[in-house]
């Protein structure tokens, strides 16, 4: 078997393999051998048909299946005589297989890249500092309390933040179009679930009345065919309610499940939820820059197969998520390469944080490792089954110590740049993750 390897383009690779006649012919004879055993041809007993007469009929077949056997099994071969490391599965780009010449075939793929540590003292860390105040406290009581509101008519004319049922009816140049009306829909002002002018035109209205809504569709609204147009909508107010808030009491900390059920005990396990999720987002912000950091310090191709692989997961993954709220009916459409540029950064950061773990030789360490699995058991009623749970299996012990690695290549890389602090508030920490 002769081999040679050419660069085509970055990481492109084609490589020719010739093999011998010999090698094929003698697989082909050997088959054609055995076949004496079985076939069937008439005017011959079975097992007694000459070898002969077995080539004339089938050596054609077999050789094409000898070669297909052969190409499958000297492409890796060869590939791994060449030391090289295919980045996604090889493709055939020529075959040449004429009796009594043995075969040539190229094929073409791509190898992963050589991966060199870069400079990270040049990139600098962004280290998100916030704390809690109590007035971000007193604004999550608020929000929980918003939560649990209850609604309550009134006679009176409608004002922002409150909650009218209301039948209405679309018409577009005079004419009624599909989705357009509704009965007994209940819609809260000022949510901006309806469209600019709608709700706003509801304000000041009362129980029973009649209200002529003049508003104009979204150039960039989801319905193609009704983007832009203007609308009339004759609505009828069925009522109007208000929002009452339940009062911030021992009996609310009762409802909402706080164990001794006080306000005070209310307090702390609102604040102690709120620093949990704080701790999470400062935490993740903080990786965020330190993953950034790791991208611009490194330069290189980044195969395309790989993309493309992971580029289909993050679609699969996404319309997962779709179906689980219920729009599996929807006929959803996705294109893969929609999802490219996050599938590279992914793909390129495991590249690079696979060359500092080998190349520093970290090892996930036990205690973060224990840890960590305690902190994934805490929330459970009965932790401890938890925890036995993942340590007594290996695969899900695992996950975990990949996210422990994870966490102490995030460890070096911040040893290794320039770590500034960014004060920032609770408010400014959430809004960031939510505008994500």
């Amino acid at each position: 078997m002769q081999v040679s390897v050419e660069t085509t383009n970055g990481l492109e690779r084609k490589i020719t393999v010739a093999i011998e006649e010999e090698r094929i012919s003698n697989v082909v004879d050997g088959r054609l051998q055995d076949m004496i055993k079985t076939v069937k041809i008439k005017g011959f007993r079975q097992g007694k048909v000459p070898l002969k007469i077995v080539k004339q009929q089938y050596e054609q077949q077999v050789r094409q299946e000898v070669v297909g056997d052969v190409l499958q099994s000297t492409l890796y071969e060869a590939i791994g005589q060449e030391k090289l490391q295919p980045a996604g599965q090889p493709r055939i780009d020529s075959l040449k297989s004429d009796p009594g010449k043995g075969m040539e075939y190229t094929a073409l793929f791509e190898v992963y890249p050589e991966v060199k540590l870069g400079d990270l003292s040049k990139e600098t860390v962004e280290k998100p500092i916030a704390e809690i105040t109590d007035a971000d406290i007193e604004e999550m009581l608020e929000t929980v309390r918003g939560q649990h509101k209850e609604w309550v008519s009134v006679d009176r004319a409608a004002k922002d933040g409150d909650q009218l049922s209301i039948n209405f009816k679309g018409m577009i140049d005079g004419e009624a179009f599909p989705g357009g009306e509704a009965n007994d829909l209940s819609i809260e002002l000022g949510s901006g679930r309806m469209i600019k002018g709608f709700e706003e035109g509801l304000i000041g209205a009362k129980a029973g009345d009649d209200v002529t809504l003049n508003v104009t569709f979204p150039d960039d609204y989801h319905a193609k065919e009704l983007a832009g147009k203007p609308a009339q909508f004759d609505t009828h107010v069925n009522k109007v309610e208000e929002a009452q808030l339940p009062e911030l009491n021992d009996d609310f900390a009762k409802k909402l499940g706080i164990k001794d059920a006080s306000l005070e005990n209310m307090h702390k396990e609102i604040k102690a939820s709120m620093q949990q999720e704080l701790d999470n987002r400062l935490n993740t912000k903080m990786k965020t820059s330190v993953m950034d950091a790791l991208i611009n310090a490194h330069d290189f191709d980044v195969p395309k197969p790989l993309i493309a692989d992971e580029s289909e997961a993050i679609k699969n993954n996404m319309l997962e998520n779709l179906k689980q709220q219920g729009m599996q009916d929807q006929g959803m459409q996705l294109d893969a390469s929609m999802f490219a540029d996050q599938a590279t950064r992914r793909v390129k950061l495991g590249l690079i944080m696979n060359e500092i773990v080998k190349s520093e030789k970290i090892e996930p360490d036990a205690e973060r490792v224990k840890k960590k699995v305690e902190e994934i058991a805490a929330p459970y009623e009965q932790p401890q089954q938890v925890i036995d749970w993942y340590m007594g299996d290996k695969q899900r012990l695992a996950e975990v110590q990949a996210l422990v690695t994870e966490e102490q290549v995030v460890d070096w890389a911040m040893e290794k740049a320039k770590v500034v602090d960014k004060s920032m508030t609770f408010k400014d920490v959430m809004n960031a993750a939510q505008n994500k």
